[in-house]
């Protein structure tokens, strides 16, 4: 494992790999803000100077030598990631982009991007002896975690949000999660899932939290081999909890240190304007996120008011020299339903990248750019 150490966000506490594996709740025990992993950028290149290297197929676990992982053996995957780069002519003129493309998640075992994260959770789950695992979710993470908990033969306790969509919930059921419905938004049953592993000291806390973002990161990995080595000038990703975004502009910053490409992509963040606290923030040059209580959008998978990683992805979008978007569940459902027509089908919080990218195409005139389509259209049909 090539991880340096964790620093944490808020406060730049630093923590050993060995130090948060140790803590029921994987965030700073200082300040409670989410934390970064730093990588040991040298020992990586020596491990991915290799023509093979470069020749093998884009999928998740190509990338191990970027993920924190000690036992290669162990790992567990269900064939996640490699998913399509997809590119529409008639999207890309209607945008006016040199190139416009979306990385279709939709393919993923369980129909969305959450596989990456949950495939690297479960198998740290695993490598530490655990025998259950809990996630507080608004639908796909818990479809996710459920079925790589069921694939590892592993107990799941999903604490699932008010908002999430049945067709889910019966997804998480269906792979024999025991599914606790919570009177309340994201924030809530994220606190019931991180109660119930206070009190339960065999079972391992899954979510966004640093194992999913490490693992979520592998879809930048796979743009920039996609596009052969040639870095778009824009990605566009949704904020739910934030932690996509970090990790997007976490996979660019890595492949600068291991010196594979010298920039990193203009990071462009989008929230529905019934939870848009991030961009909010980004609007108003402030360090803090005022959280949103109650939020409300047809974009259900990313109604979080509280978002864990909304700092980091204020950051990405910062760092970057990046924009943040809000857009209405009108314009999400246009979008949606445009992408549709096209033969893309997602659901609406996969269609929230190019409704952000419809609401700012000035700014994306002749360039190269990247919106990640989040979750199979199947998973939330609302508005069809």
């Amino acid at each position: 494992m090539y991880v340096k150490f964790f620093r944490c966000f808020g406060c730049d506490e630093t923590y050993l790999p060995q130090d948060i594996e140790s803590l029921p709740i994987m965030r700073c025990e200082r300040c409670g803000s989410a934390l970064d992993a730093e990588y040991d950028y040298d020992s990586i290149k020596k491990e991915i100077i290799s023509d093979n290297f470069r020749r093998d197929t884009p999928t998740h676990w190509k990338y191990w030598p970027f993920l924190p992982v000690s036992d290669l053996s162990a790992l567990v995957t269900m064939g996640e990631g490699a998913t399509p780069l997809l590119e529409h002519s008639a999207i890309t003129r209607s945008i006016g982009a040199a190139d416009m493309y979306f990385k279709y998640e939709a393919q993923n075992p369980t129909g969305s991007f959450k596989d990456r994260g949950s495939s690297l959770e479960i198998t740290k789950a695993l490598e530490l002896g655990k025998k259950k695992v809990v996630v507080a979710s608004t639908g796909n993470m818990g479809s996710s975690i459920a079925a790589y908990a069921a694939f590892s033969n592993m107990e799941c306790v999903v604490f699932v949000a008010d908002v999430a969509a049945d067709v889910k919930i019966a997804q998480m059921r269906a792979h024999g999660a025991d599914v606790r419905m919570v009177d309340g938004d994201y924030r809530i049953a994220m606190k019931e899932a991180e109660d119930y592993v206070r009190d339960n000291k065999d079972s391992f806390l899954t979510g966004d939290y640093p194992w999913r973002c490490e693992g979520t990161k592998t879809v930048g990995f796979e743009i920039l081999d996609q596009l052969y080595c040639k870095v778009p000038d824009y990605v566009i990703a949704p904020i739910g909890n934030g932690t996509l975004l970090w990790s997007l502009y976490e996979a660019f910053r890595d492949i600068v240190g291991v010196g594979m490409t010298e920039h990193i992509p203009r990071i462009i963040g989008v929230q529905a304007e019934g939870c848009d606290c991030v961009v909010q923030a980004w609007k108003d040059g402030a360090h803090s996120i005022e959280p949103i209580d109650n939020p409300k959008t047809v974009a259900t998978a990313i109604a979080c008011g509280d978002p864990i990683d909304g700092l980091a992805a204020l950051r990405a979008m910062r760092e970057s020299d990046g924009l943040g978007v809000s857009v209405s569940d009108d314009e999400i459902l246009a979008a949606r339903n445009g992408l549709a027509r096209h033969g893309i089908l997602v659901e609406p919080s996969g269609a929230v990248s190019y409704a952000g990218a419809c609401k700012i195409k000035d700014v994306l005139v002749r360039q190269t750019v990247v919106c990640i389509a989040t979750g199979h259209g199947l998973k939330d049909m609302q508005g069809l």
